[in-house]
């Protein structure tokens, strides 16, 4: 049997190094590329790990405001809760009020996402193909379409707010052109159809700013060599736009429906706890763990874990699905 023998480190080809040296070695090597995450990872720890621990041991007992540890003045209660398995979930998802509770707000928020991520990109992908062209003012128009992304979510939401309030500026205009103003802010519809409008206000400059990137980074020598055969411009944005801006529409759409799916801020600051038919599964989570008296920790947790994986199977999905058409496309 004959082992060859590598001349530039004089070991045989077919030995392969023990896991422990290699790691080693590798330290060794790199190490200063190891002191350099160590606080990344730490951060990433104390901030994103240990929560979600913790908030997945809590789905698994009866925690509520009336039984964890607690300090009133001098004295230390100690917690009583105790672990209940998947007695939560059950409840949640197969509960007697479960519909009311998980499922119909499992539903408001597919359609929220859905409607709020269609107009984001809809109108992103508009207003990108315009400011595209030539116009004159390019830039001032550039500028004014981003302000909604610029200013802060919280500031955009309560001036919205006041806006829709029974005597604000929009109702005002509605009665002075004679037309019904709603109930922005009180009835169930007009509820959800503000959140809609206020979200997508707030998320379509993104869209626009990627898809406009997309766009600028299209070889216009495609366009040219469309023209010259004649393709007509609904052609030329079907066969060369839409598909120059997969990859990019790609992205950006996941983006937009994990931000959507979790958007906090905007129900949450447009109706508070005044609009629970309107509350999302986010916004529902917080209001069973600090909205209410006694505060239930366990089902907030619960529905932060079910967030979670609805996300994790829905990306999953969606990379396979994407992956799927590139290979096809490629053949």
């Amino acid at each position: 049997m004959t082992v060859a023998i590598d001349r530039a480190t004089g070991k045989r080809r077919g030995d392969r190094a023990p896991r422990g040296g290699r790691f080693r070695h590798s330290y060794q090597k790199y190490w200063y590329a190891y002191a350099m995450i160590a606080p990344v990872v730490v951060v990433l720890g104390v901030l994103v790990l240990y929560p979600l621990v913790y908030g997945l041991y809590l789905t698994l007992t009866d925690a509520n405001s009336l039984n964890t540890a607690r300090t009133i003045g001098v004295n230390h209660i100690d917690a009583t809760y105790k672990f209940i398995g998947l007695d939560n979930y059950k409840d949640i998802l197969f509960g007697p009020t479960s519909y009311d509770r998980f499922w119909s707000h499992f539903i408001w928020t597919i359609a929220w996402t859905a409607l709020c991520v269609a107009l984001h990109y809809t109108i992103g992908l508009g207003l990108a193909l315009l400011l595209n062209q030539k116009l004159r003012g390019r830039t001032f128009y550039r500028l004014i379409l981003v302000l909604p992304w610029a200013v802060p979510t919280f500031v955009t939401v309560f001036g919205w707010r006041f806006m829709l309030a029974d005597g604000g500026i929009i109702n005002t205009a509605l009665d002075a052109l004679h037309l019904p103003s709603p109930a922005w802010l009180e009835d169930t519809f007009w509820q959800r159809f503000a959140a809609i409008m206020v979200n997508t206000w707030c998320g379509v400059p993104f869209m626009m700013v990627s898809l406009l990137g997309g766009l600028q980074s299209i070889d216009g020598s495609l366009y040219e060599a469309a023209e010259m055969d004649g393709a007509t411009a609904w052609q030329r944005f079907r066969y060369v736009t839409l598909p120059g801006l997969r990859s990019v529409s790609s992205t950006v759409v996941l983006l937009g429906i994990i931000w959507t799916f979790n958007q906090f801020a905007v129900i949450f600051l447009l109706f508070g706890n005044t609009a629970p038919d309107a509350q999302i599964l986010v916004t529902w989570a917080y209001y069973l763990g600090f909205g209410q008296q006694p505060r239930d920790f366990a089902q907030s947790a619960a529905y932060g874990i079910l967030l979670l994986a609805i996300l994790i199977v829905f990306t999953s999905f969606y990379r396979r699905w994407l992956n799927r058409n590139d290979q096809q496309l490629a053949i």
